[in-house]
């Protein structure tokens, strides 16, 4: 609980200033000069395309970075990748702390595209290291419990910056998040034993091996399993949805809340909303469900709730309802979701835990922004009506993956490994 809330505090400490990078009207701050010479030059005005330039930017970043990530895994053991991780997160920080000091241009755009990587790497990472440390019921057990760590570190976050910013200033809020993933580190240190008893116990793979093979495995791994395909359209679904919904809420606000108060306060009411369902789901419901009935209702219901949302927007696209639908989708999607997909990962080989769950957690996830991002651009010259009948769609189709998924997981085993495709990496203890 506190590797994650610590994790988390120390991203939502820099989500804010990305989003303010993200709204920036100074363009000079988003993108380097040369880039903005050259878009001038073929006729195109950055600022008219900033949210789908930086979506673009980290698609293609998190492409280029999975060989590295899976040349870090592949040859060097647990004890060595994930705290090089977190040091080197610790690290961009501490250059960045230098770049808003000297203000120097275009630090908005790279600043924007290196936090979205840092949330899906680390984040990715965490939960990787969490199915080494907990067996398959110890997960269905205790994810909850951790996610609601998580969830009280994105409300410190913020409630941090919000109380700090004025204080200290955007450069030095850096060093606050940096100090939190210095705190990430050491719970890594205090957990590395329990993932040692675990692999034990099980006669897994050890962590403190490299797991070897090739660098680009996840790929395949994702290509050729049944269950990480599955698991690949789930997520690509579920930020579909997400995206459609957010870029489509924006505009909805901006018709009915031209008073830039009042669009705060409706905004800030969804975000509280979310966080107070989604703690509560995590306390009360996730471990009793998770245990009771394994993963189908976490995944289903969270996408039969998005399915009657946007059917219910398809009719009457009011601001309540998106409202309602905004915080059924992200309070979903925390609470049960999330630790729905978690414990899955539980029972797979190494190789899928940290090298597949890796591309399904950053390419897909980042491509699925990507593309509807983009999608939500080309139907939003025909009205809201229309997004919101396409995202129906979408959400049939989240729903269909969700099925997918828990008739995939029903081949697995309840403890220990899964070793689909005689990927080689069971060992005894």
């Amino acid at each position: 609980m506190l590797y994650f809330f610590s994790l988390l505090c120390g991203y939502y400490v820099l989500r804010p200033m990305r989003d303010a990078m993200g709204a920036s009207g100074d363009a000079m701050a988003v993108f380097p000069p040369a880039l903005l010479a050259w878009a001038a030059g073929h006729g195109i005005d950055l600022q008219d395309y900033t949210l789908q330039t930086l979506f673009t930017g980290t698609f293609v970043v998190m492409v280029l970075l999975q060989p590295i990530y899976g040349a870090l895994v592949a040859h060097f053991p647990r004890r060595v990748f994930l705290p090089v991780v977190y040091l080197f997160f610790i690290a961009c920080l501490l250059g960045f702390y230098w770049i808003f000091h000297h203000t120097v241009p275009g630090r908005g755009g790279l600043f924007f595209i290196w936090v979205a990587v840092f949330n899906m790497f680390a984040v990715t990472v965490f939960w990787s290291f969490m199915a080494d440390v907990f067996d398959n019921d110890h997960a269905k057990r205790f994810y909850g419990y951790i996610g609601a760590g998580g969830t009280l570190g994105a409300l410190a976050g913020p409630a941090l910056t919000t109380a700090l910013v004025g204080r200290l200033g955007v450069a030095n809020l850096l060093l606050v998040s940096a100090g939190f993933l210095a705190l990430c580190l050491l719970c890594i240190l205090r957990l590395r034993p329990w993932a040692i008893r675990r692999e034990r116990m099980h006669h897994d793979a050890s962590g403190e091996r490299a797991m070897g093979g090739s660098i680009i495995a996840g790929l395949r791994l994702v290509w050729s399993r049944p269950l990480l395909r599955a698991l690949a359209l789930l997520l690509f679904f579920g930020v579909g949805v997400g995206t459609l919904l957010y870029n489509e809420q924006a505009a909805i606000v901006k018709a009915f809340y031209p008073d830039p108060r009042d669009a705060t306060r409706y905004y800030s009411l969804i975000d509280g909303s979310v966080n107070a369902l989604t703690l509560l789901i995590q306390l009360l419901l996730t471990r009793w469900l998770l245990r009771r009935y394994g993963v189908a209702p976490a995944l289903l219901i969270p996408a039969f709730a998005i399915l009657a949302g946007y059917a219910l927007l398809a009719m009457s696209p009011l601001p309540l309802l998106v409202a309602v639908t905004q915080v059924a989708t992200r309070a979903g999607e925390f609470s049960l979701g999330k630790p729905g997909r978690e414990t899955l990962y539980t029972r797979v080989d190494r190789e899928s835990r940290y090298k597949a769950k890796a591309v399904i957690d950053t390419v897909v996830y980042r491509g699925a922004d990507l593309t509807f991002v983009w999608v939500h651009k080309a139907l939003a010259v025909f009205g809201s009506r229309v997004v919101f009948v396409a995202g129906i769609g979408v959400a049939a189709g989240l729903a269909m993956a969700a099925w997918r998924v828990v008739r995939a997981q029903r081949g697995l085993p309840e403890d220990g490994l899964a070793d689909a495709g005689g990927s080689g990496n069971r060992e005894a203890g």
